[in-house]
C-alpha cells in the first residue's frame, strides 16, 4: 500500500539528533530479528484488542510515556488508513471471538465531549465496515430509550441504554456476541459488567480503578531489558526511568518527603545516563497521577525543592484526576522532551501511534502551539495532525537514511509494539489471577 495525502511530515529539530539516528539505524539493521521476535511474543501472549501509545522523541532517545488500553481519538486518524484498521479488526476478532457477528461498544458516559463522540462514531464505522453489526450502548439507570446525537461532522450516533438479563447484556433487542469496552472505568467497574457470559475486551479489571501506570511501566521495563539483550543496545534509549509514591494527600501535604526523595533519586539517575551518553541537557521529572487519563494531575519539576514548595493552586490541580477522583498515588517519570515540530510555526508535536491487535495501523501528531518541548501536550489548546506517511511504515529500508519518513515511523512502530506487548502481559497477569 502506497499512501499519499497532503499532510506534511514533522521535522526533527535538534542538534542532538545523532544518537537517535544511531538508534534508528540499529533497529533497521536488526529488522529481521525484531520482526521474528515479535511474532514469537504474540504467539506466547495475546495482544490487547486495541492500544494507543504516546511517544516522545528527544533526539537522543525515543520512548513511550503513556499506553492507553481504551483509546479515543479515532476521528483524528487519516481516513487513508481505514483499510488497515478494517483488516486488523477482522484479524483480531477472528482470534478472540471468531463466532462474533454483533458487537456492542460501551463508551464513556459523558456525552458533552464532542470530540470523543466523533471518535466513537468513527470506531463504529470501522467495525461496521469490517462486517460486524454494531451498536453503541450506555450504562445509565435514568435512560430507557435510545437517544440520537448529531455531530459536527454531519454524522449521528445512537446511544442505546443497556439491560442485563442473567449474565447477558442487551441493547434493546440487540444481543451482542462481544462487548468492546471504550470506557477507562476511572470510577470503578459497574455491577452490570460482572460475570458476563459474553466476551468483553479489554478486561474491565484493566480500567483505571484497578490499573496503575507504574505497574504498566514495570512490565515495559522488564520487556525493554529483554529486547535490548536481543539486539545488543542500552535499554535506556527507549525506556523512560521512573519511580512511584503512594499514600499521598496533596492538600494535607502528606507524602511530600516521599516525592522529594524519589525526585532526587530519579534526577540523579537521569543525570548519570546523560553523563554516560554525553548529553548536555538538564534532566527533569514529570509527576502524574498513577491512574487516570485526559492529561489531568500532571506537573514538571527539576528539583526536589519544587515538590516541597508547591503552592495551594498547584496542590489543588494535583489533588484530583478525571471524575473528581482523589489522587493518592503518583508515578514519577523521566522527562523525555520532544524535539519534533509541526509546520513553519515550529509548534511542538508528539506522535500517538495506534494498534489493533498486533498491528500498527496509524496514528496522529498531538500538536500544541503554546507549550514547550518539556511540557505536557495533552492539554487545552492542543490539536491533531494525521501522521504524514508518504510510504508505508511497515516496510523500512535499511539502505536509506534512518531519518527518512518510513524509517523513523518504523522506529515508532517498534516502540508502540513494545508498549502493547507490555500491556498484553498486564492482561495475562489479570486473567491468571481470575483463573481464566
Amino acid at each position: 500500500m502506497n499512501i499519499k495525502h497532503l499532510h506534511e511530515a514533522p521535522s526533527l529539530t535538534t542538534a542532538l539528533a545523532g544518537p537517535l539516528r544511531e538508534l534508528e539505524a540499529h533497529l533497521l539493521e536488526h529488522h529481521n530479528t525484531i520482526e521474528a521476535w515479535f511474532r514469537q511474543q504474540w504467539h506466547q501472549t495475546a495482544p490487547p484488542f486495541y492500544t494507543s501509545v504516546d511517544i516522545r522523541n528527544a533526539g537522543f532517545k525515543v520512548a513511550p510515556v503513556d499506553t492507553n488500553l481504551f483509546p479515543a481519538g479515532f476521528n483524528n486518524i487519516s481516513k487513508d488508513f481505514a483499510p488497515l484498521f478494517i483488516q486488523a479488526i477482522q484479524a483480531a476478532m477472528d482470534i478472540s471471538c471468531p463466532e462474533a457477528i454483533r458487537i456492542l461498544i460501551l463508551p464513556e458516559n459523558h456525552t458533552r465531549n464532542v470530540s470523543y463522540l466523533e471518535s466513537i462514531a468513527t470506531l463504529q464505522e470501522l467495525l461496521v465496515q469490517a462486517g460486524y453489526e454494531t451498536r453503541i450502548g450506555i450504562i445509565h439507570p435514568e435512560r430507557e430509550d435510545p437517544s440520537e446525537l448529531s455531530l459536527p461532522s454531519g454524522r449521528s450516533i445512537y446511544l442505546h441504554p443497556i439491560t442485563r438479563r442473567g449474565n447477558h447484556l442487551f441493547a434493546g433487542d440487540f444481543d451482542p456476541c462481544a462487548i468492546l469496552l471504550n470506557n477507562d472505568l476511572s470510577s470503578g467497574v459497574p455491577a452490570a459488567l460482572a460475570d458476563l457470559e459474553q466476551i468483553i475486551t479489554p478486561p474491565p479489571d484493566l480500567g483505571w480503578s484497578s490499573r496503575l501506570k507504574s505497574g504498566h511501566f514495570n512490565f515495559y521495563q522488564m520487556l525493554a531489558l529483554e529486547f535490548s539483550r536481543l539486539i545488543d543496545i542500552d535499554p535506556w534509549l527507549f525506556d523512560p526511568l521512573f519511580r512511584n509514591c503512594g499514600k499521598l494527600d496533596f492538600m494535607e501535604r502528606k507524602g511530600d518527603e516521599c516525592l522529594a526523595e524519589n525526585t532526587s533519586i530519579l534526577l540523579s539517575d537521569i543525570q548519570g545516563k546523560y553523563n554516560e551518553f554525553g548529553i548536555a541537557a538538564t534532566p527533569y521529572v514529570v509527576i502524574k497521577a498513577d491512574a487516570g487519563t485526559y492529561g489531568m494531575g500532571v506537573m514538571t519539576v527539576r528539583s526536589p525543592d519544587e515538590v516541597i514548595g508547591l503552592n495551594r493552586k498547584q496542590r489543588t490541580r494535583m489533588s484530583k484526576s478525571k471524575g473528581g477522583n482523589m489522587i493518592s498515588k503518583v508515578i514519577l517519570q523521566e522527562g523525555v522532551p520532544t524535539y519534533e515540530t509541526w509546520s513553519k510555526s515550529d509548534a511542538v508535536a508528539e506522535p500517538v501511534v495506534y494498534m489493533i491487535d498486533r498491528y500498527v495501523v496509524g496514528g496522529f501528531y498531538r500538536v500544541h502551539t503554546r507549550r514547550g518541548a518539556e511540557e505536557n501536550l495533552n492539554a487545552p489548546g492542543m490539536h491533531f495532525e494525521p501522521l504524514g506517511f508518504e510510504e508505508p511504515c511497515n516496510t523500512p529500508d535499511p539502505y536509506r537514511d534512518p531519518d527518512t519518513t518510513p524509517n523513523r515511523f518504523y522506529t515508532y512502530g517498534v516502540i508502540a509494539r513494545l508498549a502493547s506487548l507490555a500491556a498484553s502481559r498486564e492482561i495475562a497477569e489479570v486473567r491468571g489471577k481470575q483463573g481464566i
